[in-house]
C-alpha cells in the first residue's frame, strides 16, 4: 500500500520546515513536498522543495501534478519578517490562502486539508470567558486588522469546506508559541530586562510551548478532524506570575501610554512589532479550552501553562540585542513618558 504524500505550504517558515523534520522520519509518509518563496529554515533529508508563491493563480496547474493526499497550511504570518514586510501580511494571509484553496479544488488526488490559524480570532476582551471554546469565534467583534484576516480567511476555509464535504478540512487555532531557541517577538518581550506591562492589568496568558506547537500541528496533519480545534496547553498563567519565573522585574506603564511605548521599546530593542492583538493580550489576556485537542484530535499536551513558562524560564538565553547602557537609557525614557 502506498505511503501518505503530504505537501506543506509555508515550508519556510519554522512551522512548515518542523512539521517537515517529523514527517520525514514516520515510515507510513511515503513523499514530503514543501512550497514557498523562501528556503526552509533547517536543513531537510527527503522533502522535495518547490519554489513557488502561493498568492500566484498559477498555483491552480502546479498542486495537482504533486498527487498529494493532504495539504497543510503552514504559511500564514502572524508577524512581519524578512522579504515579507507588515504592508504585504494581508495579501499572503488572505489572498494566498484564497488562492491556495482554488489549488485544492483541482487536485483529485486530495483528501485532507488542515490550516495553521490563530486564536487571535477569538480576541481579548474584559467581559471574555476564562476559556473560548471552538464555537464562540462569532460572539466578540474583530477589533485588529490581524484579527479581520484571520476572520476573512476563515470564512474562505469554512465555505470550502462546505463545498468540498469528501474532504476532511480543519482549521487549527494556535495561541502563541514560546520555548527555548524560538524566536519570536513575544519571547523577546519576555527577555527584555526589564519589562514594560499595563498599570493596573495582569492577564492571564495561555503560551504554548514549541514542541506542543509541532506535536498538535504533527497529529493534526495525521489523523485530522472536520471543523476548528483550539491548540493551547492546560491552565493558564498570570503575566507578573510568568514574570517572576522568568525572572524578569516589570517596569509598570500606565495602559494609554503603553501601546507607543512599547513599539519605541520595540524598535530599539528589535523586540518586534507587538502591536494591535499583542498590546490587547498583554492587557485582557486570553485563554482557550483544549478538550477538542485532547478528546478528538488525541493529542495531549506535554506541558501546561506553567511548566511551558519554566521550560522557557531554565533555558533562557538572556536575550540582548542591544548593549546594556543603551537598554538601561531607553528604559529611562520609557519610565520618564510613563510618568
Amino acid at each position: 500500500m502506498a505511503g501518505r504524500r503530504i505537501l506543506i505550504a509555508g515550508i519556510g517558515t519554522h512551522w512548515g520546515t518542523e512539521l517537515a523534520r517529523r514527517l520525514e522520519r514516520d515510515p507510513a509518509v511515503e513523499q514530503v513536498l514543501g512550497i514557498d518563496t523562501t528556503p526552509p529554515s533547517a536543513s531537510l533529508g527527503r522533502t522535495e522543495l518547490i519554489e513557488a508563491d502561493i498568492r500566484n493563480p498559477l498555483l491552480a496547474r502546479l498542486l495537482p501534478s504533486t498527487g498529494a493526499d493532504t495539504l497543510v497550511h503552514a504559511g500564514i504570518l502572524w508577524y512581519p519578517e524578512p522579504g515579507k514586510p507588515k504592508r504585504v501580511l494581508h495579501d499572503i494571509n488572505v489572498i494566498g490562502t484564497l488562492q491556495l484553496l482554488a489549488a485544492c479544488e483541482r487536485m483529485p488526488t486530495l483528501e485532507r486539508v488542515v490550516i495553521r490559524g490563530s486564536a487571535a480570532i477569538y480576541g481579548c476582551e474584559p467581559t471574555g470567558p476564562s476559556f473560548f471554546t471552538e464555537s464562540m469565534a462569532a460572539d466578540y467583534p474583530l477589533r485588529t486588522r490581524f484579527q479581520r484576516d484571520i476572520g476573512e480567511l476563515e470564512g474562505y476555509f469554512e465555505n470550502f469546506a462546505r463545498r468540498h464535504g469528501r474532504l476532511t478540512c480543519c482549521m487549527l487555532r494556535f495561541q502563541p508559541e514560546i520555548g527555548p531557541g524560538l524566536d519570536a517577538p513575544l519571547a523577546r518581550y519576555l527577555s527584555l530586562p526589564a519589562v514594560p506591562t499595563q498599570l493596573g492589568f495582569d492577564p492571564r496568558l495561555q503560551l504554548l510551548h514549541a514542541e506542543d506547537a509541532t506535536g498538535a500541528l504533527l497529529a493534526a496533519t495525521m489523523r485530522p478532524v472536520r471543523g476548528a480545534v483550539n491548540v493551547a496547553p492546560s491552565g493558564s498563567i498570570s503575566l507578573a506570575r510568568a514574570l517572576r519565573l522568568i525572572g524578569r522585574p516589570q517596569l509598570p506603564v500606565p495602559h494609554p501610554l503603553f501601546g507607543p511605548a512599547l513599539a519605541r521599546l520595540g524598535d530599539r530593542l528589535g523586540a518586534g512589532s507587538l502591536y494591535g492583538d499583542a498590546v490587547r493580550l498583554l492587557r485582557y489576556g486570553r485563554g482557550v479550552d483544549n478538550a477538542r485537542l485532547r478528546n478528538e484530535l488525541g493529542y495531549e499536551p506535554r506541558f501546561d501553562a506553567v511548566a511551558a513558562i519554566r521550560d522557557f524560564a531554565a533555558a533562557d538565553r538572556g536575550l540582548r540585542l542591544v548593549a546594556a547602557p543603551r537598554v538601561a537609557t531607553v528604559l529611562e525614557r520609557l519610565a520618564g513618558s510613563a510618568r
